[in-house]
């Protein structure tokens, strides 16, 4: 089958119910696994925290109050983040080929920012299994997917929160009620953006521990454990592998598909992702007033420090000037482990800022990153149009890339 049929026929056939789905003619299954996260005391909402680490207390803090502008949000909206369940309890999906037993080796993929369904992500699980033999999983980032509650993605209540956003933000750009949701939380608490990251960042720690604790029924504990990740889902990877948490990622490849950039190197303002106020709010914060926030909240200070290394590798990917030495060595040292595939016409992650990042200013990390076109319409948010009249050329281009993604996780 080429790209669009693989595509039709998964989104069919996938769900997030079923104990077990069979892929007809592929000889892959897809397994459907409970995972229950064991890092949601760090999230907003809990008032009094301690970092076990380090054995201190802290109370919640939030510099900026903006109670008045969200007090029409509707109630699900302004739920405390460490009360969501749907985050803290929820499925990752599993593919790997019939007849193995426990998979010697495992892909973790991670999605973009805002995405909320897998579907345009099956044809991608499923081909990185074929070209490589290894199991590939699904993992959600917090509050995306499966990990959000449901309101969030029901186009009505969301366009009357987009509404209400205008109302009140009457300069807003790209407002949506597909955005509405993670626009109105991100302005509401730009720290939110950090916390649900470190929290995905323990979630992945989690999962590969207990991996090696052989506590999974399908992976080896042995086995080895690469990263396909896509748009924001590599701003995550970069950190893991940069952080190298235990040794665990020692040994890890990572293959990035337009992503890369710091964040103040990206452009997110769109109807699918993020609202003008929101990226706004997000910038200001992490870019522009981050040490004057440390002053004012010692817990967000604390987990920036040198001893939480995760804080300080995101740090180092907020600014493309700031901490650029300090980036650039660990990027050195990745140069092996990383490989990257950009888009020229994408605008969110535009193809220079990734060069710049991954290769540095003057291209001495010899990091591998190919820029491609693809010869039709395409979008950061769709790379690989679902279009019948163009499906040859999208099947072409599809291949290409997992084909250099295969290549490098092989």
């Amino acid at each position: 089958m080429d790209y669009r049929e693989t595509f039709i026929s998964l989104k069919q056939i996938f769900n997030l119910q079923d104990y077990t789905i069979n892929i007809a003619g592929s000889g892959i299954t897809i397994y459907n696994q409970d995972f229950v996260s064991m890092n949601s005391d760090i999230l907003p909402g809990a008032g009094k925290y301690i970092c076990k680490k380090h054995n201190k207390e802290f109370e919640e803090h939030h510099s900026v109050d903006n109670k008045e502008y969200f007090h029409n949000c509707h109630e699900s909206l302004k739920t405390a983040d460490c009360d969501i369940i749907e985050n803290k309890e929820f499925k990752y999906s599993l593919f790997k080929k019939i007849g193995m037993n426990k998979a010697k080796n495992i892909i973790l993929l991670f999605h973009g920012l805002n995405e909320k369904h897998w579907d345009k992500y099956l044809p991608w699980a499923n081909k990185l299994v074929e070209l490589t033999g290894k199991a590939v999983i699904l993992f959600p980032i917090a509050f995306h997917m499966n990990r959000s509650p449901i309101e969030w993605s029901k186009p009505k209540l969301m366009q009357a929160v987009s509404s209400e956003r205008k109302k009140q933000f009457p300069s807003v750009v790209d407002s949506t009620f597909a955005n509405a949701a993670i626009s109105a939380r991100i302005q509401m608490t730009p720290q939110r953006f950090f916390w649900s990251g470190l929290q995905t960042y323990y979630d992945i720690i989690q999962l590969v521990k207990e991996i090696r604790n052989d506590k999974n029924n399908f992976i080896d504990k042995d086995a080895g454990i690469d990263f396909f990740a896509y748009s924001i889902g590599s701003f995550l990877s970069e950190i893991l592998l940069m952080t190298d948490h235990e040794n665990l990622f020692s040994k890890s490849r990572l293959f990035i598909f337009c992503g890369g950039p710091t964040i103040d190197r990206m452009y997110p303002v769109s109807k699918y992702i993020l609202d003008s106020d929101a990226n706004i709010a997000l910038y200001s914060f992490f870019i522009e007033h981050l040490e004057n926030e440390f002053k004012a909240d010692e817990r967000l200070s604390h987990y920036f420090n040198d001893d939480h290394f995760a804080g300080r590798y995101f740090k180092a990917m907020l600014s493309y000037q700031k901490m650029k030495r300090f980036r650039e060595d660990r990027l050195m040292q990745l140069k092996d482990k990383i490989a990257a595939a950009a888009l020229r016409k994408d605008y969110v992650i535009p193809p220079i800022e990734v060069l710049n990042i991954l290769k540095g200013d003057f291209r001495e990390i010899p990091i591998d990153v190919k820029v491609l076109d693809f010869p039709f319409e395409y979008t950061h948010v769709t790379p690989f149009p679902n279009s019948a009249e163009i499906s040859n050329k999208v099947d072409r281009s599809f291949n290409e890339v997992f084909e250099l993604a295969a290549a490098h996780l092989s």
